[in-house]
């Protein structure tokens, strides 16, 4: 089954935005200034540019397999059986990134803003909300993230300009202490979150009502890089690389520092509701591709009938995928970069790499000499096929208005027909095979063989018998 509902390509571009920001402008300046330091800015655009490469391999898939999911055309490019098992996989892959954002919003809130609330309590009622926005289709979600698009990028900018008065331009000095290779190892953060999760924009692109999907999907992921870019640098000249590398939520302290003359402090909410806002977004598109994902490898009509179980079972996975927001910490900085590089990179690599030896031309005009499929209307590919197509046994063609009349539903077939009432006729197979038809008088059968040196070929090149 495949998704009913369209989205444009402006669409694509803000759900892409959005789910790059997601859970990243939290938890990934930490990551960055644990390993770079100072220098963690440097390590984002890095990882910014290494991202953009990850979105031109996802859109060669794409263009490769216009109109097909990754699970689709998985199958496609390796078989029905091993397609599968790849389209299972992803799909666990993506159950499981739907379980780690929810765990790290169930964090944030019982961590920073409700710390008496149980995580069971806040996970249950967001699944509640991932519920009714996977029930209501990709259109409503796109339609949805057109409208809060404004209202978060304008709480991004105010959140910027408050926080001018606070930068301390000398805390980014001195540049490159950390050294090329801290830097290229701090770019994982960004790499891994969220540009190799960006792979579930491969359930999602064949819904766009647009074939160039390449540049909307490129702006949508650099405009996220550089806003997490521009949400580092400020948490180093406010915060201080040191101070930004201790705590796991650095950007929500980070909207702490925020003091307009003696009336206009505390604005944290404003990064908070940024938060809730793009998490949401980056939540609901990871729950819908698993819903999707699975239903095609099942071939369900529809993935409607699985939303509520599958909700059950990533907030089960949310309380036992780490122990403590502790462990966390570890788990996204040595663990996450490689598992997350299994299914961003290395795979889609190989799924491209292995489609060049097996070109999708013949599936995508639907038959072909080899693939063994009949062409529309009954056309059969392959040697010398019989010219009788039709139903309800063998048929003469004696052209007499009560008799059995000639049959020839293939593809491109040629027929002659000599107006002589037990004239045999011959139809001409698709692939080339030349067929010979006689009718015996007052029989009914109908018989095909190979012309070798008749007479009476017809031009197209099928040998015939008169």
């Amino acid at each position: 089954m495949t998704e009913q509902g369209k989205i444009n390509a402006r669409q694509l571009a803000i759900l892409t935005l959005l789910f790059s920001l997601g859970s990243s402008i939290l938890i990934v300046p930490s990551g960055l200034t644990a390993v770079a330091k100072q220098d963690g800015w440097l390590s984002a655009l890095v990882g910014v540019g290494i991202g953009m490469l990850l979105i031109g391999l996802y859109v060669a898939l794409s263009r490769r397999y216009p109109g097909q999911t990754l699970v689709q055309f998985a199958e496609q490019i390796l078989g029905t059986w091993l397609g599968k098992l790849v389209g299972l996989l992803f799909f666990s892959f993506y159950l499981l990134l739907a379980s780690l954002v929810l765990r790290n919003v169930g964090d944030f809130i019982t961590t920073i803003v409700m710390p008496e609330t149980p995580i069971q309590i806040v996970h249950l009622l967001f699944i509640m909300a991932i519920l009714t926005g996977a029930s209501l289709g990709l259109e409503v979600i796109a339609r949805t993230a057109e409208i809060f698009l404004p209202w978060i990028m304008t709480m991004l900018l105010l959140l910027i300009v408050f926080l001018l008065p606070q930068i301390q331009f000398d805390r980014i000095q001195p540049v490159f202490e950390a050294g090329t290779k801290a830097i290229i190892h701090g770019s994982l953060s960004v790499i891994s979150i969220p540009y190799l999760e960006l792979t579930v924009f491969l359930m999602i692109i064949p819904s766009v009502n647009k074939t160039n999907i390449g540049m909307p999907f490129l702006k949508g992921a650099m405009l996220g890089g550089l806003v997490i870019v521009v949400i580092t640098l400020l948490c180093v000249f406010v915060l201080g690389w040191d101070f930004a590398s201790r705590h796991t939520f650095p950007s929500y302290t980070l909207a702490k520092k925020i003091q307009v003359g003696e009336f206009l402090q505390r604005i944290e909410v404003l990064v908070a509701i940024i938060w809730f806002l793009t998490i949401f977004f980056k939540l609901l598109l990871c729950f819908y591709a698993a819903l999707l994902g699975f239903a095609q490898v099942l071939r369900l009509q529809s993935y409607r009938p699985m939303i509520v179980p599958f909700g059950i079972l990533i907030g089960v996975l949310s309380i036992i995928v780490y122990p403590n927001i502790v462990y966390f910490r570890v788990f996204a900085g040595e663990i996450w970069p490689f598992y997350s590089a299994t299914f961003g990179l290395f795979l889609p690599l190989l799924l491209l790499v292995v489609s060049w030896f097996r070109p999708p031309a013949a599936s995508a005009t639907g038959a072909g000499s080899g693939s063994g499929e009949s062409p529309p209307g009954g056309g059969q590919s392959g040697g010398n096929q019989p010219s009788d197509s039709q139903s309800g046994g063998n048929q003469s063609g004696h052209g007499q208005p009560d008799g059995n009349q000639p049959s020839d539903s293939q593809s491109g077939g040629n027929q002659s027909d000599h107006g002589q009432p037990g004239g045999n006729q011959s139809s001409g197979s698709p692939s080339g095979g030349s067929q010979q038809s006689e009718s015996q008088p007052g029989g009914g059968s109908s018989e095909s063989s190979s012309g070798e040196g008749q007479s009476g070929g017809n031009p197209s090149g099928g040998n015939q018998s008169g």
